[in-house]
């Protein structure tokens, strides 16, 4: 797998290394067609130096040849011969500004630069000095060297143009090269994601990352072999329970049996009815961890569902040091929320039942429902014992068994929230616990009404 994934990354480096020499190559070629016609011009056959040189073999003092003129002339190219005391002996084409007689100091000036603005190159021999001229604006004269002035007025456009197209190819390459790993490996992350969350996942193992996309599903396929064997088994010992738990607490009601037996059998009676609501949790807990308990939703007033089960407790008894009551929100009156209404009330029941199991001494439990324009609430608190800040580390940080190899139980918190919890993130909710040691206990559950 590694040498798979090794392999994909170098393919790309190297495409992206091969686009960069393609660039340098491109930019180069670019140059030479942009400037190969200024360069000969100025550096070849016609460059001014050459041009001095013919010139100067088929002239002399008393003038030049007609080959020499035609060529200068093709060229836009004056000429002028000055003799030994700076008298002008002959001249082609010249500008009519220019002077009959130069000084030395004329002559010093101009042979290194301009003459009357016309770029001007020179050539001394035996007889006098001849003085080949250029249009005005066609060089850019130095004191050690000469530039075409339309080169000059071209690089920087070329090199704006240069650049522009450089990084315009660049980022091609890079998004066209992006969107292609992204395609490949977007699968891959997505099914990996599934995975984490201890879902089965499936790829299709083609392509240039086969080989990691059959590990994935080779992890997938071992993951769902464990969930499907850990659901089998809770399934199982749940439904081998069931049998023997129904004649155990069938038994009890015998009342032919002294008082003490029947206070003994209540006993039994209630405690063989928590393990039988245990199975049940475990069962549910397990369905929806793997998706397998499908959701009834459908559009349900919550405040009319709360009420109706605060009545079906009420007449079901409770212990008489507990209290339960209810307030919902004027908003929240006719509020609808798709739901399974089912889930909702095990939820909210578990949490009632959590307030009593926790408080023997008694406590008020309050039921709570509000809404705003983006979420509505159901709470739940009681003002009994509460928990200290550690134990609410604990229920936040540590896994329920279900969730962890840890064979420590004490390292892991009870069913009941474990319950409340999967409900709630079947809905798209979120669980908030609140608490302060006697100060009681408040639990949340915030849903989006944006859906």
């Amino acid at each position: 797998m590694m040498k798979s994934l090794a392999k994909y990354i170098s393919k790309y480096l190297l495409s992206f290394s091969a686009c960069i020499i393609f660039l340098l190559v491109l930019n180069v070629v670019c140059f030479i067609a942009t400037f190969h016609s200024t360069i000969m011009k100025d550096y070849g056959y016609t460059s001014p130096q050459n041009m001095l040189e013919v010139v100067s073999e088929a002239s002399s003092e008393s003038g030049t040849t007609a080959a020499v003129q035609s060529l200068l002339h093709e060229h836009q190219i004056w000429a002028i011969y000055l003799t030994q005391d700076g008298e002008t002996a002959w001249s082609y084409e010249a500008p009519a500004e220019l002077p009959e007689h130069y000084t030395i100091q004329d002559i010093a000036l101009f042979s290194k630069g301009y003459l009357k603005d016309y770029p001007v190159f020179v050539w001394d021999d035996e007889d006098g000095l001849l003085v080949l001229g250029y249009p005005k604006g066609s060089y850019t004269k130095f004191t050690t060297n000469y530039f075409s002035a339309k080169a000059i007025q071209k690089m920087p456009v070329f090199l704006t143009f240069l650049l522009f197209f450089d990084l315009a190819l660049l980022f091609a390459a890079y998004f066209l090269s992006k969107h292609k790993i992204i395609k490949n490996t977007e699968p891959i992350i997505a099914s990996i994601q599934t995975l984490s969350e201890g879902k089965p996942a499936a790829l299709a193992a083609n392509g240039e990352l086969s080989e990691l996309a059959s590990s994935v599903n080779k992890a997938s396929q071992i993951l769902s072999r464990q969930n499907e064997a850990r659901e089998n088994w809770i399934s199982g010992v749940s439904h081998d329970i069931r049998t023997p738990l129904s004649m155990i607490m069938g038994y009890p009601q015998d009342e032919t049996a002294s008082t003490s037996i029947r206070k003994k059998a209540q006993i039994v009676q209630r405690q063989s009815a928590r393990i039988k609501e245990l199975v049940l949790d475990l069962n549910l807990a397990s369905k929806l961890e793997y998706d397998m308990q499908p959701l009834r939703k459908e559009p349900i007033r919550l405040a009319k569902l709360l009420r109706s089960y605060v009545a079906e407790v009420l007449n079901a008894g409770i212990p008489e040091n507990c209290s339960l009551g209810i307030f919902v929100e004027e908003a929240a009156e006719a509020e609808q929320f798709d739901c399974d209404s089912r889930l909702m009330k095990r939820a909210v029941n578990n949490l009632v039942q959590n307030s009593i199991g926790h408080n023997p001494q008694g406590c008020h439990i309050l039921i709570l429902l509000t809404c705003t324009e983006e979420t509505i609430t159901i709470s739940v608190k009681d003002d009994g014992v509460g928990f200290s800040a550690d134990k609410l580390k604990e229920l936040e940080e540590k896994p329920h068994y279900m969730d962890s190899t840890d064979e420590r139980l004490d390292l892991r918190h009870g069913l009941g929230l474990l319950l409340v919890r999967r409900i709630t993130q079947a809905h798209n909710g979120i669980m908030t616990i609140k608490s302060k040691p006697n100060a009681g206990c408040e639990t949340i559950l915030s849903f989006s009404t944006q859906e």
